[in-house]
């Protein structure tokens, strides 16, 4: 499965267009993390453990993407756009959604 942000893919032609398709996650922000990250805001300096759990769900938010495009019948997904949202009363969870184009290709 092809994942893109560019509305092409170098080398192939799209043959048809099957739908705008997306992958969500919701994820909670543990104590432990929301605790070092206020440490670091103080402080200074990068929150790993936060960076860490932004990649895992905007991984797991393509994979899920891909999953419901080949659902679709698609080779690939162009366009793809990436969105963050904190929700929650504390905004103690995140949220990332993918979307795109699920296509065939030639």
């Amino acid at each position: 499965m092809i994942l893109t942000t560019t509305n092409e893919i170098a080398g192939k032609q799209i043959s048809s267009y099957l739908g705008v398709t997306s992958g969500e996650v919701i994820t909670g922000v543990n104590f432990i993390k929301d605790f070092f990250a206020g440490i670091r805001d103080v402080f200074g300096g990068r929150s790993s453990s936060y960076e860490k759990e932004l990649i895992k769900a905007r991984e797991a938010a393509l994979n899920e993407l891909a999953k419901r495009a080949q659902e679709l019948g698609a080779d690939a997904v162009v366009g793809i756009d990436i969105d963050y949202e904190v929700l929650g009363s504390k905004n103690a969870m995140m949220m990332v959604i993918a979307s795109g184009t699920a296509v065939k290709l030639v």
